[in-house]
């Protein structure tokens, strides 16, 4: 088992910090049972972080001692990882646009994965399923927009799109344009007359 935790070492030394780790990785090494062992001894021994089931990161060392990765770089990984889509939630979107001064205060992030939730070191957050649509664009600034619409809902739709053309560039309006007909009708609708009209 020792020898199994050092080459799980040896193997992360070379990642970069905050880089997702999982058991399915390391399966030519071991069994499945022994695998999970050690990673979870790594995790117990502090060279570890968990962040969910069967998910671990590298831990970022500093002269102060180890830490967990941002929350943001935990987010990234494991969505490198999972292939899943993950981004900010409709409520950050519309606060980082402007269109709000709200700011979250619950960590929640949308996914095309399964909902659940993720500890990183001692904050918790949340992954939400949702519909595809609010997943366009991903993280360019016009999915943000297309999140914070969502959020902000048909009432205000219209009117935050006025703003919205004003803070975006030509091209990243033109993404949220071409990317309406996978939005529901009444986003399609506003998005429309916001380029048009």
């Amino acid at each position: 088992m020792q020898r199994l935790t050092i080459q799980i070492m040896a193997h992360a030394e070379h990642l970069p910090e905050g880089t997702a780790l999982s058991a399915k990785a390391f399966l030519h090494l071991g069994n499945r049972a022994a695998v999970d062992q050690a990673l979870s001894r790594l995790y117990e021994r502090g060279e570890l972080v968990r962040a969910g089931r069967g998910i671990y990161l590298k831990a970022i060392k500093s002269r102060f001692g180890s830490r967990p990765p941002t929350v943001e770089q935990a987010v990234e990984a494991i969505a490198h990882q999972r292939g899943e889509v993950i981004v900010s939630n409709g409520a950050a979107a519309a606060n980082a646009l402007g269109l709000s001064t709200q700011v979250p205060i619950r960590l929640v992030y949308f996914t095309s994965g399964r909902s659940r939730t993720m500890t990183v070191g001692s904050q918790t957050l949340e992954l939400k399923h949702v519909p595809r649509w609010q997943l366009a664009l991903a993280n360019k600034p016009a999915g943000q927009a297309v999140r914070a619409l969502a959020w902000l809902g048909p009432e205000r739709a219209e009117e935050a799109l006025s703003s919205i053309k004003r803070r975006l560039s030509a091209e990243a309006f033109g993404e949220l344009v071409a990317a309406a007909p996978q939005f529901p009708s009444w986003l399609a609708r506003n998005v429309g007359k916001a380029a048009h009209g």
